[in-house]
């Protein structure tokens, strides 16, 4: 039986999946330039370094706002360093962003009780305050910071300011969107945003 001729199609369709193919593993071959003493292949974990602190890591996931990453990082810092004062903050904060206020006020009650003459873990229970509604209790909380901060912060005075505009005129500021500020020990501001 005689074998079918080629149809220009199908030799065109060769070509181009020949060109393909040499292009693909020349891809693979190995840069004449490249450094090949350690191996081809990715370096491996260096498991005798010290691994960064999980309330830097957190304190960074916090201020890109991936708040279920940065309680992560904070549950790690946890298993390391116990549950102190500023992993506890940061396990309130992160919970706060992710909308459990519950959890979040537990959370941080326990670090102003463990750090009483802390003010930013003072200014973060009163943002969950406000964000529940008890504005009386969260007025107190935040004037509390303001006086162990000595007026330092900026972030916990304008949150003192509209806890005392907020109470003054609960009825007039009941559709405003608010825009809290959580603050940590290094300076670094997190912004806590109401959604309607």
């Amino acid at each position: 039986m005689a074998s079918p001729r080629a149809t220009p199609h199908a030799t065109t369709r060769n070509v181009i999946l020949a060109t393909a193919l040499a292009g693909a593993m020349a891809g693979c071959a190995p840069d004449p330039g490249a450094d090949l003493t350690q191996g081809p292949y990715a370096p491996g974990v260096d498991h005798k370094k010290t691994a960064i602190d999980g309330l830097d890591v957190g304190n960074r996931l916090m201020s890109a706002g991936e708040y279920e990453l940065a309680l992560d990082a904070f549950t790690r810092a946890a298993l390391d360093q116990g549950m102190t004062p500023e992993v506890l903050t940061g396990l309130g904060t992160a919970n706060l962003g992710l909308g459990r206020l519950g959890q979040s006020e537990r959370q941080l009650r326990r670090a102003v009780a463990d750090a009483p003459d802390w003010p930013e873990a003072w200014n973060n229970l009163g943002v969950v305050l406000m964000e529940q509604g008890k504005l009386g209790e969260a007025q107190q909380i935040f004037r509390k910071a303001y006086a162990l901060d000595n007026g330092q912060s900026d972030s916990i005075r304008d949150n003192l300011r509209l806890a005392l505009a907020k109470t003054e005129n609960s009825a007039n500021t009941a559709g405003q969107n608010e825009d809290y500020k959580l603050v940590r020990r290094s300076g670094s501001e997190y912004l806590i945003r109401k959604i309607p």
